[in-house]
């Protein structure tokens, strides 16, 4: 058996209790070593197989590997398993194995929780990691979800590497959307040294944000009332 966990934002108070039992249920933790240290006190018993960064498929074939000895395996990912996680993976790279995929908390609930009801209404999952994505189908995806009027939800969104990919983003979002379009920064949703902030697209600080940071950017019914931010979901119009 192998088990595809998200460990949410990777404290105890937002994992699910599917993911909690799975780990329970589990031989084998196998994982990225940073998602490795957040659960740490989850698997102290347990066989833990960690590797860095642009291994996960060597970390999900040595966990295809382990469940064919009898043994069942959870490989972790932080949010859900299946966004930005690895489910997709295993299930690429499994064969006749027994696989389960574990509902989490991604960053872009955890965050918008965080910062009031931005997801009432039609929204979209944007990363702008370029490293398996070109980064001019990532650019297009911003032109389209912004002529859409969706809330965007950025993962990944500045790096040292990548200093100006979310300010490009704002500049092409900017000719679909109001200057004063409520925007929320979240940096370490939901664990101990969260910071959250709310702007707006014209008064956004790029260097505030980092990849530990989800941002949230509105859509044209969205307002901030008493610190939150709401996107109206309609009612108010439609009864």
């Amino acid at each position: 058996m192998i088990y595809a966990v998200g460990i949410g934002p990777g404290s105890r108070e937002t994992m699910t209790y599917e993911a909690m039992e799975a780990i329970e249920k589990s031989d084998v933790i196998v994982g990225y070593k940073t998602y490795i240290d957040l659960v740490k006190d989850l698997i102290k018993e347990k066989q833990v197989v960690s590797n860095g960064m642009k291994q996960e498929i060597d970390r999900v074939k040595k966990a295809v590997e382990i469940s064919k000895t009898g043994k069942t395996v959870s490989v972790i990912s932080s949010g859900d398993a299946g966004v930005y996680g690895m489910a997709g993976l295993i299930l690429e790279l499994s064969e006749d194995e027994d696989v389960r995929i574990i509902s989490g908390v991604t960053a872009s609930t955890a965050a918008a929780a965080v910062l009031g009801a931005p997801l009432m209404h039609d929204f979209c999952h944007i990363s702008l990691s370029d490293l398996l994505t070109p980064l001019d189908l990532i650019y297009k995806r911003v032109v389209l979800a912004s002529e859409g009027d969706f809330v965007i939800c950025i993962y990944n969104p500045r790096s040292k590497g990548r200093p100006d990919y979310l300010k490009n983003s704002f500049e092409i979002m900017k000719k679909y959307k109001s200057g004063s379009t409520p925007v929320g920064i979240v940096k370490n949703a939901c664990r101990e040294n969260q910071k959250v902030h709310i702007c707006t697209i014209d008064t956004i600080d790029y260097e505030s944000v980092d990849m530990l940071s989800i941002v949230i950017v509105g859509n044209s019914s969205t307002y901030i009332k008493n610190n939150k931010i709401i996107t109206q979901r309609g009612y108010e119009t439609k009864y």
